[in-house]
């Protein structure tokens, strides 16, 4: 499906973004964000014709979902 190589690709371009040389563990948190929201356009159609044709606010708005999707305060550990 190429979302493994979506994933990637947001996730290292979040973190080159961010222009610091060694990533926080914020950084990195939300790269694993911004790659998973970057796969799950790229399995929306075949090859890359969705990714290729996003439009920033389409991203902006999936960044919201998924946030609102998994935030949370706690998570409890399974016993």
């Amino acid at each position: 499906t190429g979302a493994g190589d979506s994933f990637a690709g947001g996730f290292l371009g979040y973190l080159d973004s961010t222009g610091a040389e060694s990533p926080s563990g914020d950084d990195l948190r939300r790269a694993m964000v911004f790659g998973s929201v970057m796969a799950s356009f790229n399995v929306e159609d075949f090859g890359t014709e969705r990714v290729r044709c996003l439009e920033p606010l389409e991203v902006d708005q999936r960044l919201s979902e998924f946030k609102s999707l998994t935030h949370f305060t706690e998570v409890p550990v399974a016993r």
